[in-house]
């Protein structure tokens, strides 16, 4: 021991007690999925606070030269709940009672299902160090070291503090309605028991009116039961605000839901509005469920199979390499989902999995902070099979279904999330959200750090073909742009079963009226030829203003693909709006193909003889998320700063940028939506303004391409050295930088955003200082190549898919297929299993992949 102690001596300046403020990393290996539950445990280095794996740690050690380790292990507490006899000491572990996490009588922390024993190791001979054992050793050595364990203890572990540890779903607030609530002396006295719905006859889920004394049924749920929504449409017609659940009433209180303010709410003047009514509080018993009690029962059915569309068969549990599951961490099933069918695709397999050890060998002093790292921990986790095993039993009730589990030991992706999600106003968030937006934000985000090598976001990388057709003088014009999605509308009308939706409505409004139970629902039958032809066929622009006329008239526009990407991904368009802007999913069944021939719809681009439209504006290359330049009008390319002055002001759509005024968007906001749509509708411009809002100079004056300055500036005043010096330091070279800074009125966070939304266009740069091709003259110089982008046949098949259940893409669950070896396989969170009936006729997104003949 005196030998640990010298060394102890020697490496205390390397042992730090953690401060408020410290990232803890003592949940998760910075490298792999390692745990403190994982064989082998956990090590923390003392001076980082960094976690490594037993696979993980010799390295960090051999890089670092850091020797102190506080080793963390934790073993399961073996639990009989339902045994009080079993003699283990510890009560049985209780079912929620309150809809809260961390709180007494809420859903349990993991936490409390395990023993922790933590103990020092020095490297690299691996001796060990327990409290015990610092009794022996010198003041300084024992007081330094303990500090720190017992820091490192306490302190909150990254992964927990970015989750909700504590969150009590039933504090309620008090209604505003409760105070003054106008009660109506109709002589309405309600008796203690035997309630049902007035309208129609239902006898669960009555809830009462405590203006009117109305007794109804409450909201229809998602799956059909429930009741038929009599109390909301009496809530509707008359504006009373407040009503009470019947059966939930006791002398503690009652569940009291609020219409106006849209939740359950407090009142704290309950007994005398009860009263009212003829309902004493203290002699009432509760005989139905509370809200509470119904979320709890739901919280505690998440995750099994009963909720996904597979439920009426037995499932085979599946084990192995690129068979893993993933840990829904709070609504992420969408980032699961989206995560696992990325991971099927050779590129990203190529550049994040296959050459892991040099990503991991590359990788900065905090690699929790590096995307490259995390993407291809991510992977390999997925991929290596090393967790893709049955998980421990958790000792629920084995009478509670003979159906098997499928759960697996999986991965929690808590450091991806946190990274992906870090700085954004919604994926940072516990809430759940679109599986699409959340892909296109990742290959955004893939797009940024693929500066240099090989991007697999070209995978799906394709150039759309957008030609207007003037009706009036007959003349084109084509634009170009790049997108990563092809969104396909649904066609309701062209459902093949429309009499019988008809009648279905007809039955409906039968029962409505009648106050009888709603018939079953009947699935609109949507053909997929349909929803390619809504996409393909011409659409008419009835405020389209012509530059070659110079005045507003019809134009036709036609969209096609200017290319075929390796895999397609197809985004069925079921989430729109109602006539009363309420969110609203189509309930639509498509026979999506498992293959496709888009060979067809291939861009033909400008044919003989034909005119184009007298270009007032350059064509604008745009990216869902980024702008990209790449294709340049006819007056001269960039660097031509003469033929962009800013005295030359565009043509602008008064009416559209006036209509996007009044719709209180900033006016050069809206002066840009007009200009870099060409001025082709209100409709496009809305689109436009919504997909740059969060641009950080979205408010800021339009400034034309090419002229480098806003008016008032000229094209050659000087850059500031220091910002110059900082976006050389990224790695761009001083004409990139002064481009990017002149571009942005040499504002430094936008010159940063500027040139990564730019990087193909400045890849291929040959300019210098003054921004003149050397040696060349200006007939010579061609404008910039746009985004790389491959191209090839346009036949594809169906190698996956990811569906959703719910009513809204912002709550619900998600589920992919993925076709493995040909046979589809059902990835649901940690559950993988092999599908029967893959119901590939309700998809959301449909990823396709080229057919090489």
């Amino acid at each position: 021991m005196t030998e640990v102690s010298e060394i102890l001596m020697s490496v205390l300046s390397t042992i730090r007690v953690p401060r408020p403020g410290d990232r803890v990393h003592k949940d998760e290996c910075a490298f792999s999925f390692a745990s403190p539950e994982s064989e082998g445990g956990l090590y923390v280095c003392m001076n980082s606070f960094l976690g490594y794996g037993s696979k993980y740690v010799d390295r960090h050690h051999a890089k670092t030269g850091q020797r102190a380790y506080l080793h963390i292990t934790r073993t399961r507490k073996t639990q009989k709940e339902d045994d009080p006899n079993s003699g283990s000491g510890d009560p049985p572990k209780k079912k929620p009672t309150r809809l809260a996490i961390g709180i007494e009588g809420g859903f349990d922390v993991d936490q409390e299902q395990y023993e922790e024993e933590v103990k020092v190791v020095l490297f690299p001979d691996r001796q060990e160090v327990t409290s015990e054992d610092l009794g022996s050793m010198p003041d300084v050595v024992r007081e330094r070291v303990s500090l720190s364990m017992a820091g490192l203890q306490a302190a909150d572990s990254v992964s927990h503090a970015l989750q909700v540890q504590q969150w009590d779903g039933e504090v309620r607030q008090e209604s505003k309605y409760a105070a003054e609530l106008k009660q109506l002396d109709n002589g309405v006295k309600i008796p203690p028991s035997g309630w049902k719905c007035e309208v129609c006859d239902l006898q669960e889920n009555i809830w009462m009116n405590l203006t009117d004394g109305k007794v109804l049924c409450g909201r229809r749920y998602f799956d059909g039961s429930g009741g038929n929504n009599h109390a909301l449409l009496h809530y509707q017609q008359t504006g009373y605000p407040l009503a009470v659940k019947l059966g939930t009433i006791t002398p503690d209180g009652a569940d009291v839901y609020s219409y106006d303010e849209d939740d359950m709410v407090l009142d704290s003047k309950l007994p005398e509005h009860l009263s009212h009514f003829g309902i004493d509080m203290m002699t009432m018993e509760k005989t139905e469920r509370t809200m509470t009690e119904l979320e709890i029962a739901v919280n505690q059915r998440v995750g099994e199979w009963e909720v996904i569309q597979e439920s009426g068969t037995t499932l085979r549990p599946m084990w192995g390499p690129g068979l893993t599951g993933m840990k829904n961490l709070g609504n992420s099933c969408y980032l699961n989902s989206v995560m696992q069918v990325l991971f099927t695709i050779p590129d990203f397999q190529t550049k994040y999995v296959s050459n892991i050890d040099k990503v991991f060998a590359e990788a900065p002093s905090d690699p929790t902070q590096d995307f490259k790292t995390q993407v291809a921990k991510l992977g390999y986790g997925l991929l290596s099979g090393e967790y893709s095993k049955p998980a421990p039993d958790p000792g629920d009730d084995p009478s509670a279904s003979t159906e098997p589990r499928g759960d697996q030991v999986g991965i929690a992706p808590r450091m991806f999330k946190a990274l992906v999600g870090r700085g954004h106003p919604e994926f940072s968030t516990n809430r759940q959200q679109d599986a699409q937006e959340f892909l296109l934000h990742f290959i955004n985000m893939v797009e940024r750090n693929c500066r240099s090598g090989m991007n697999p976001s070209e995978a799906f990388r394709f150039l759309v073909e957008e030609k207007i057709v003037c009706q009036q003088s007959q003349k084109a014009k084509y634009t170009q742009r790049v997108d990563y999605i092809v969104q396909l509308p649904v066609p309701m009308d062209q459902a093949t079963n429309m009499e019988e939706l008809q009648e279905a409505e007809r039955r409906r409004d039968e029962a409505e009226s009648s106050g009888a139970p709603p018939p079953a629902v009947t699935r609109a039958q949507i053909p997929f030829a349909a929803c390619l032809a809504a996409l393909s066929e011409p659409e008419t622009l009835t405020d389209f203003w012509s530059s070659a006329v110079q005045a507003k008239t019809t134009a036709t526009k036609t969209t096609r693909f200017a290319s075929f990407p390796d895999h397609l991904v197809i985004q069925i368009k079921k989430f729109t709006f109602g006539l009363d802007w309420v969110p609203k999913k189509l309930d639509v069944s498509i026979d999506v193909p498992d293959t496709l021939d888009l060979s067809t719809l291939r861009a033909m681009g400008q044919q003989p003889g034909e005119e184009l439209l007298p270009e007032v504006a350059p064509p604008p290359l745009m990216t869902p998320d980024v702008e990209v330049k790449g294709i340049l009008g006819s007056h001269g390319n960039e660097e031509d700063d003469s033929l962009y002055s800013p005295l030359l002001s565009p043509v602008l759509d008064d009416s559209t940028v006036s209509q996007l005024c009044e719709m209180g968007f900033p006016l050069e906001a809206c002066r840009k939506a007009v200009y870099y749509t060409g001025n082709t509708g209100i409709d496009a411009a809305m689109n436009w303004v919504m997909g740059h809002m969060d641009d950080p100079d979205f408010s800021a004056p339009l400034v034309l391409p090419g002229s480098s300055s806003a008016p008032g500036t000229t094209p050659t005043e000087s850059v500031p050295e220091e910002h110059l010096a900082t976006i050389v330091s990224m790695g761009f070279s001083r004409d990139q930088a002064t481009r990017a800074l002149r571009a942005t009125n040499n504002v430094l966070e936008r010159a940063v955003d500027w040139i990564f939304s730019h990087l193909d266009d400045l890849e291929s740069m040959d300019v210098s200082e003054g921004g003149r091709s050397e040696g060349g003259s200006e007939a010579s110089r061609e404008p910039p190549p746009g985004p790389r982008v491959r191209d090839g046949p346009g036949k594809y098949e169906l190698f996956a898919f990811i569906s959703h259940m719910g009513s809204s893409t912002m709550c619900g669950h998600y589920v992919c297929h993925i076709k493995k070896d040909q046979q589809w396989v059902i990835f649901n969170d940690q559950k993988v299993c092999a599908s029967e009936k893959p119901p590939k006729d309700l998809g959301y997104l449909y990823f396709y992949r080229r057919v090489v003949e």
